[in-house]
């Protein structure tokens, strides 16, 4: 990680956030460590309201999450209550608006590959084009409509799925999410963190639970479908002792940098749905010599979105940890307290934050992979993005 030269101005940073969120306090703790003062936060409450900000041309601009704020979720979800699942797709249009209203700076967020990142039918299409290894799915690229759950039990039966994951196209932190088994005798169940109402609303809840009847889980699929549904192959992952286990692997600057294993008793491993870290040094063991494979398939995530100085990927190990894929692929993945980068990363004692503030004076965004040269397609602007169909943005 390249630090500013000696004798050289300190930079100026601003963060478009949540002030009051912890993430803000830790970024700001990182920037003052290195030397470069308290940024200048710009809340997200005033983007949205007030139509956008401009920034100074020698700002570094950090976009982080607008989550865990009421008011801000109202904003853009245009919902009262900030556990309700439902609005997913006016978070993302809303969203982009925010994010396009931004003017000047260094900005360290490409827009483009935000819209992207927050479709999770776009971005598996970008990266399978990419040749990185994502699990089958059938509604990659977002051309195939999702209405309803006989949508979704038609497109596993076309597909010959039994066990997928059905997500919401732009949801996070697990929102909306069911893990769906299917067995040749008709019996099936789903895992997720949705609670539904006896009036038929859908809330996140901090309990992962089943539900075992086919009318159920529709009525869960078909409240959801309207906001944009992304079906995959549930994929066995690895495990690590008696749980099963997944990966985020940060990357700054097109480099593996930092890495966490995620446990869990169910298929959801999110930390705050019960799942816990698990043993690294354990995780390398396992892995052997496939462990540079695991990063580098990482970076070869990450390098589909150029423009963009930090993502979190969510890596899948197959049974054995001998074969990985990418499951996500996370704006705002860089929420690790107390984790310092990798051996061999040029982050070794350094935090995520303070690994990006070291890269962001040398950052200098890139072509996507595939679309350089003559004749090379140009980025596709935000608000030429498709949209699900049956989205109300």
């Amino acid at each position: 990680m390249r630090c500013t030269e000696p004798g050289s101005a300190s930079p100026r940073w601003a963060v478009v956030a949540n002030g009051d969120n912890r993430r803000v306090g830790l970024f700001a703790a990182a920037t003052e460590a290195a030397g470069h003062g308290t940024p200048r936060v710009v809340e997200w409450r005033d983007v949205l309201r007030e139509g956008g900000h401009d920034f100074a041309g020698d700002e570094f601009v950090r976009l982080d999450s607008p989550g865990e704020s009421a008011e801000v979720d109202a904003l853009l979800r245009g919902v009262d209550d900030p556990t309700r699942v439902e609005g997913s797709a006016r978070w993302y249009g809303r969203f982009l608006e925010g994010v396009s209203s931004l003017r000047g700076g260094r900005r360290l967020d490409d827009a483009v590959d935000l819209a992207v990142m927050f479709d999770k039918r776009l971005c598996h299409d970008r990266l399978a084009r990419a040749g990185v290894p994502v699990p089958p799915s059938p509604t990659s690229g977002g051309v195939t409509p999702v209405r309803d759950w006989s949508d979704v039990r038609g497109l596993m039966e076309e597909a010959g799925l039994r066990r997928v994951f059905v997500k919401l196209a732009h949801g996070s932190s697990a929102s909306g999410v069911l893990a769906v088994e299917t067995t040749g005798s008709g019996r099936i169940r789903a895992t997720t963190s949705v609670e539904r109402t006896g009036e038929g609303r859908l809330h996140n809840s901090l309990r992962v639970r089943r539900y075992t009847e086919e009318r159920e889980i529709a009525a869960i699929v078909d409240t959801l479908a309207p906001d944009g549904l992304h079906i995959e192959r549930w994929l066995p992952k690895a495990s690590l002792g008696v749980r099963s286990a997944d990966l985020r692997i940060v990357v700054v600057g097109g480099r593996a940098t930092h890495a966490v294993v995620r446990t869990s008793r169910s298929p959801l491993t999110n930390l705050h749905l019960g799942g816990a870290r698990g043993d690294l040094a354990a995780v390398r063991a396992l892995a052997g010599d496939r462990w540079t494979a695991a990063l580098e398939t990482g970076e070869r995530a990450a390098a589909c979105f150029p423009g963009t100085l930090c993502v979190g990927v969510d890596l899948l190990p197959a049974v054995g940890w001998r074969r990985f894929a990418v499951g996500e692929v996370n704006a705002f993945g860089d929420l690790l307290p107390r984790l310092t980068g990798l051996p061999g990363s040029g982050a070794e004692g350094l935090g995520t934050y303070a690994a990006q503030i070291a890269a962001a004076v040398s950052f200098s965004p890139g072509p996507l992979p595939g679309t350089s040269g003559p004749g090379a397609a140009p980025p596709v602007p935000p608000h030429e993005l498709p949209r699900n169909t049956h989205a109300s943005v």
